[in-house]
């Protein structure tokens, strides 16, 4: 999943000596909890958030999944986008640990505050979790590798063993929102959605009650920088996420497109053009690679752009078109949310192993980006399946296609996701791999921005029926298939571009 923990560059002080616990240090298990009660919180709203707005805000009606769509995009993409200063005010203002704990406590607060039935209050909840995501997210995964020396043969590992809190996380959530949804507080026709949310901010304050009592064994890792100890920088820093709530709501305001062309992408090429820059300040070899880096970032856009129809389009697929019965049960739309994470928990190791046994065989870089995109469009040609050759009278496709879709999505994700963070590391100027990754993280925000749009595309102005579906991931089957054919026959040059990096 896009959540994908990414090891930090090390640190010049010197690492503590921490009391192991299976071998790795004992922190690491403190910050695998808070990153897994943080996911817990963050993919349990997931699946409902689309379904609510249209129940709520539009009182079932198929005309509300356009704009529904767009917002969730929009959402997404100011998720990533405040990830870039978020990791600026840690670094630079208050350092890592108060970083995750005040923007826990925001999250908290926005997730019960998406609970009242209220758009505009709503709104202002989503603003305010995109807020306090960006000063927890980039900062929780920063802590892990401040744990191991740069050279520390277990960091690798040690990452490993937080990606899965990530997605152990992000599995639990689903199941557990929509089953309390469904079962306990509401019904399969009129799921409770306020109580996804207000579950998700308990699983928010967890989170920031775990990560308050465990930091004291972080000897010092993470505290704030030197001359940033006075606690008054904090409440600067609360007053500066309270002032750009309300800027971040006027984002979520304005249409999408406006949002992705006058706002995502002038970022966006505003930090290519300083990376570029500096890239030619360093001389031949580090231009080259930083044009190959952001090359693959547009193809890393329209990867994303298909892979959130996850939290979007194949939400109302899954509620409108899927065969959910067995006998007399029926399978929860929350559920398929589940389907990546279990993914992702089975066939990583299984995909690790395959690239190690491949040897001198291993594909490149770009290639690996090329069969990503390859796999996402394979997803939606299994839709193209679905929705034109098995549907049923009813007007229904069958369960497990897009049981399989969510597979082999993460197949695709395992192939892209993982290996572009570590390609950042690599090929970014020295200097700038920090902006680097601001670069990583907003190339995905603009595909979630786009994926809101697409998805609208696909229910129309009356919402989905087989027909837009299908017309749409017909669509997103070609493109996708088209932009993987052309990464790998460009590959040979991107990977000159690269000079030597694997």
């Amino acid at each position: 999943m896009s959540g994908t923990a990414m090891p930090a560059a090390g640190t010049a002080a010197p690492i503590p000596e921490f009391p192991q616990r299976l071998g790795h240090p004992k922190p690491l298990w403190m910050l695998f909890m808070t990153e897994f009660w943080e996911r817990f919180a963050f993919y349990g709203i997931r699946w409902a958030l689309v379904l609510y707005i249209v129940a709520q805000f539009y009182q079932g009606s198929g005309t509300g999944e356009q704009p529904a769509n767009q917002l969730y995009g929009a959402y997404l993409a100011l998720v990533y986008a405040a990830a870039i200063f978020g990791g600026y005010v840690a670094d630079r203002v208050i350092g890592y640990q108060r970083s995750i704990l005040l923007g826990a406590a925001i999250m908290s607060a926005g997730l019960f505050m998406i609970a009242v039935p209220n758009q505009e209050v709503f709104k202002l909840g989503l603003a305010t979790i995109i807020a306090g995501n960006g000063l927890f997210k980039p900062n929780i995964s920063t802590m892990v590798g401040k744990l191991y020396a740069v050279g520390d043969e277990r960091r690798d590992s040690g990452f490993t063993i937080f990606y899965m809190g990530i997605n152990l996380g992000a599995m639990i959530s689903p199941i557990l929102t929509g089953w309390l949804a469904d079962k306990v507080f509401g019904s399969e026709a009129m799921p409770a959605y306020k109580v996804v949310f207000i579950t998700s901010g308990i699983g928010m304050l967890l989170s920031l009650v775990w990560f308050w009592f465990g930091r004291r064994g972080l000897a010092g890792i993470g505290r704030p920088p030197e001359g940033g100890e006075h606690r008054g920088r904090v409440l600067l820093t609360l007053v500066g996420a309270l002032v750009a709530i309300p800027a971040i709501y006027f984002l979520l305001t304005i249409d999408a497109a406006t949002l992705n062309w006058w706002v995502l992408t002038p970022m966006f090429v505003l930090l290519c053009a300083l990376i570029i820059a500096e890239g030619v300040r360093e001389g031949k070899t580090q231009r080259d690679r930083a044009l190959a880096m952001l090359l693959i970032f547009v193809f890393n856009v329209l990867f994303w752009m298909f892979f959130e129809q996850a939290g979007s389009s194949f939400n109302f697929l899954a509620d409108k078109i899927v065969d959910r019965s067995f006998g007399d049960w029926t399978f929860p739309v929350a559920w398929f949310q589940s389907v990546n994470s279990l993914a992702i928990i089975t066939i990583a190791p299984v995909l690790a192993w395959l690239w190690v046994k491949m040897g001198r065989a291993n594909p490149s870089i770009p290639r690996k980006f090329g069969l990503g995109l390859i796999f996402n469009g394979l997803a939606f040609a299994l839709l193209m399946f679905a929705l034109s050759s098995l549907v049923d009278e009813f007007g229904k496709i069958p369960f497990w296609t897009l049981f399989m879709v969510y597979v082999i999505q993460s197949v695709g994700e395992l192939c892209l996701s993982p290996i572009g963070l570590s390609m950042v590391t690599k090929l970014a100027p020295v200097r700038l791999v920090g902006f680097g990754m601001g670069g990583w993280f907003l190339s995905t925000g603009i595909g979630n921005n786009l994926s809101g749009i697409f998805a609208g595309h696909v229910s129309g102005e009356s919402g989905m029926t087989v027909q837009s579906a299908l017309s749409g991931y017909t669509f997103g089957f070609w493109l996708l298939l088209g932009a993987g054919v052309l990464l790998f026959l460009i590959a040979p040059l991107v990977q000159r571009l690269m000079h030597g990096v694997k």
